[in-house]
């Protein structure tokens, strides 16, 4: 069990880090990694919330033993649309209004969704 949790304490310092990178991704990032440009980067900060997402379920997973489960859906969703929605607030995108409109839609399913299932009764809850 000390092994498991050990493993889990990793992997979720790995996405915590990955995600921080990829949420800060710049030009400047890219050119001191010698990785290829994402422009604008727009996917790898999404991706990066995400990844912190898992990261923070990780965490949560390994203290109470309960795994990923609801937490770990809530803190994911959350992490993705608070992000998204920051990017379409002030990410400065060039898009067209069905763009805006369905990426604003995914900020409210992933946002509602979290709201739901953080305000639903505790004997409703599965954490596993």
């Amino acid at each position: 069990m000390k092994a498991r949790r050990f493993l889990l304490l990793i992997d979720a310092i790995i996405n915590l880090v990955l995600g921080v990178i990829l949420v800060f991704f710049s030009s400047s990032l890219v050119a001191a990694l010698g990785v290829p440009a994402a422009e604008p980067a727009f996917y790898p900060s999404i991706l990066g919330a995400v990844l912190f997402g898992i990261g923070i379920a990780l965490l949560i997973g390994r203290s109470n033993g309960s795994g990923l489960g609801l937490v770990g859906a809530v803190s994911i969703n959350l992490c993705g649309g608070i992000v998204l929605g920051l990017w379409l607030v002030l990410g400065n995108l060039q898009l067209p209004f069905r763009g805006f409109a369905l990426l604003w839609g995914l900020v409210a399913i992933l946002v509602g969704i979290s709201v739901i299932e953080i305000l639903a009764p505790h004997r409703d809850r599965d954490y596993s």
